[in-house]
């Protein structure tokens, strides 16, 4: 499908309308899947999964002699991280099907809508032991359909050549952030005080927020041109194909940044639980909480770094997308790296203070508001526009392998030490890093002109 840029939209703030929009369904869509994915491992681990609740969930024996066919026999921990990293990784997999759904078949907005709807209906189907499955497979599908044609309707509200494409993203990834901050605090106190499934309750609510805002945009989204057929869409030239080339090597190297960040919503809440201490006299804050840091200091740093860029591509010296990506690689390494020697601050029942974690979050979001934006950015610059949907979706896949990946490796923490586990969670991501660094030159020649 081929769509035309809104250059008459209207603006606010400086940026077109829409923009609005866009990012205020994402925000309520982040709010559903964080309240969600902050509770899921706790909920597997110490009620779904244990005696008198395991069996009731259809389709499960199933689910688990095919996970450990492949795994052998796994713990209830282990098992848990396994079906979180099946469940994030699906998530972000879905959205290339969901993109390519949207370019070729339903267009962005019925296909947005699709998606809103298959999770309000997989939130809701969590409030049942019997229905876990089905939610699974509603939250994954729902997820493609609504993020696959989302996020490029960011880029499209831009001409390709705009600058403000980046501050964009920028804007739009502070959605995120703003959800992955609230969800966890909302989700983790009704998980604590009532159990939680009305967490998951709160989150089928607030995609249907989700859902208004975006049937309220009308005009201001991005223009849809009527689709056309397979057979008259046109290939793509040999230099387009190289593009596309040079983006799907990203793809290997990214999942080593979501190798460990995926783990921060995955064991890192074991070892939380474990190993920091969250009492404040008889009261006892929820583990979810400190994750909630992760969506707020993106969007506290955001614009002190907006600032910072714009003051160094004033002066021709701010990093193009490659070099921001291996930048906030190798922040996101040395915070995961701080949190493997949380036992130097251990107080004698060893358990680690709280500002230990606190500190890695704020140093973690930093790499992120570094690298995720960065990559959002390069590949809706450099895809060819007959595939920008699809191609923004094959960038999600990074995120798959890595969360795939993750839980796999969160079977290894009850086998390593706190500074084993997080060690090698930080030597991938530096890795990552290392290679950003040595590909981007022959990155730039190959797409270099993309912007021509």
């Amino acid at each position: 499908m081929i769509r035309s840029a809104p250059e008459d939209h209207p603006q606010t703030f400086g940026h077109p309308r829409g923009l609005i929009y866009i990012a205020g369904t994402e925000l309520w869509d982040r709010i559903s899947f964080h309240g969600m994915q902050a509770l899921l491992v706790l909920y597997m681990v110490e009620q779904l999964l244990l005696p008198g609740h395991v069996e009731n969930i259809v389709g499960f024996e199933q689910l688990r002699a095919g996970i450990e066919t492949l795994t052998g026999a796994l713990s209830v921990q282990a098992l848990a991280s396994q079906i979180f990293g099946l469940y994030v990784g699906f998530v972000y997999f879905t959205p290339v099907l969901g993109g390519m759904v949207g370019d070729r078949i339903l267009g962005r907005r019925r296909s947005v809508i699709l998606g809103a709807v298959l999770l309000t209906a997989g939130h809701f189907c969590m409030a049942f032991d019997q229905s876990f499955l089905l939610a699974m497979v509603l939250l994954i599908l729902g997820a493609g359909c609504l993020r696959g044609n989302l996020q490029p309707q960011v880029g499209e509200l831009y001409a390709i050549d705009d600058r403000r494409r980046a501050t964009g993203f920028q804007l739009y990834y502070s959605m995120i952030n703003l959800g992955a901050f609230i969800a966890p605090i909302v989700s983790g106190f009704l998980g604590q005080s009532y159990g939680p499934h009305f967490g998951f309750g709160f989150a089928g609510f607030g995609m249907l927020i989700g859902l208004v805002i975006y049937l309220s945009a009308g005009k201001n989204l991005p223009t849809e041109m009527p689709r056309i057929c397979e057979a008259a869409r046109p290939s793509l030239t040999a230099e387009e194909t190289r593009r596309c080339a040079a983006l799907l090597c990203v793809v290997p190297v990214g999942s080593l940044f979501w190798m460990a960040q995926s783990q921060v919503w995955n064991t890192y809440n074991i070892w939380v639980r474990d190993h920091v201490d969250l009492t404040f006299g008889s009261w006892t804050m929820p583990v979810p909480w400190l994750q909630a840091l992760d969506g707020l200091a993106p969007f506290i740093f955001l614009p002190p770094f907006l600032y910072f860029w714009r003051w160094q591509a004033a002066r021709g010296r701010e990093p193009d997308e490659l070099g921001k990506m291996a930048i906030g690689c190798f922040i996101f390494a040395a915070s995961t790296f701080w949190l493997g020697f949380g036992h130097l601050a251990a107080d004698e029942n060893r358990r680690v203070p709280l500002w230990w974690p606190v500190l890695f979050h704020l140093g973690s979001n930093i790499g992120w508001l570094y690298y995720t934006p960065s990559v959002s950015a390069l590949f809706s610059r450099i895809a060819p526009k007959s595939i920008n949907a699809t191609m923004i979706g094959v960038s999600t896949l990074s995120v798959f392998l890595g969360s795939m990946t993750s839980g796999r490796l969160g079977g290894l923490y009850e086998r390593y030490s706190p500074l084993e586990f997080w060690s090698l969670h930080a030597a991938l991501v530096g890795a990552a890093g290392v290679i950003v660094l040595l590909g981007r030159p022959i990155f730039n020649r190959v797409t270099r002109d993309a912007n021509d």
